[in-house]
């Protein structure tokens, strides 16, 4: 689906749901389409779609926190930031990417999701973030794809809005963190409910593991990450740390 002229239709408060089942009407000469907001595979292919939706409607705010939050921490720790080699995994149409960019002269950054119109979108609406930009299932890769991604040295993990609700489950999350280099640096977001007693994703019990032998954390922040289709705050936690360790792979 293609289309430069559109009208999105809002249902708010008829849309009370989990948000991965929250829903928009995208009105065009086509006709009209229901469409969830975790539809990526349609929604990146409507250029400004997703932006309109997501970071107008809903005030997105994730991808300026995290790079925010973690030029803190770089500030903190006295380094430079002309050396990151960054993998924004989960990259989706380029936005967090974007961010990074704007506060880090990276050396290098590699994009990668699991859909190939995440890439096409991020190619086509932001050109010039990523010096390469990978197609993969990071839940079972294959031994090509982790060869592909070795040689980059990544130093840096960035994952914002990517975690839990099935795109990413947490064997993919690993993968990815094991491809960091020791003393590497971390920076990602969680739904809340996904790091408490409420969570039925398995990151709680992961990220648990994780934190104090692999993942040293230097910092957590709780916000709203965006608005409901109703208009209620949907609360995020960011988690900002140094990598000390992989993961051992199950």
């Amino acid at each position: 689906m293609n289309c430069s002229d559109y009208t999105v239709e809002y249902p708010g408060d008829a849309c009370r749901r989990d948000q991965h089942e929250e829903y928009f009407i995208l009105k065009t000469d086509q006709g009209s389409e229901r469409l969830r907001i975790h539809d990526y595979d349609k929604v990146y292919q409507v250029p400004g779609l997703y932006e309109e939706v997501v970071y107008q409607r809903l005030q997105c705010d994730s991808p300026r926190m995290i790079s925010d939050l973690f030029a803190e921490e770089i500030k903190a720790d006295g380094g430079g930031n002309g050396d990151l080699r960054a993998l924004d995994f989960g990259a989706g149409n380029g936005i967090s990417g974007e961010h990074l960019t704007e506060k880090f002269e990276c050396q290098t950054l590699i994009g990668l999701d699991n859909i190939k119109e995440a890439r096409d979108a991020a190619y086509r609406d932001r050109p010039d973030i990523y010096d390469k930009y990978y197609v993969m299932d990071m839940a079972a890769p294959s031994e090509e794809d982790l060869r592909k991604l070795k040689k980059w040295n990544f130093n840096l993990l960035l994952t914002v809005a990517a975690l839990g609700f099935g795109d990413i489950p947490t064997q993919g999350f690993i993968n990815a963190f094991n491809l960091i280099q020791k003393d590497g640096w971390v920076a990602f977001n969680i739904k809340d409910r996904f790091m408490s007693d409420k969570d039925e994703t398995g990151y709680s019990e992961t990220l648990d593991a994780m934190m104090g032998s692999s993942l040293e954390v230097l910092n957590t922040h709780t916000y709203c990450h965006r608005l409901s289709m109703s208009g209620d705050p949907l609360h995020y936690c960011a988690v900002i740390g140094r990598k000390r360790d992989d993961v051992a792979l199950s």
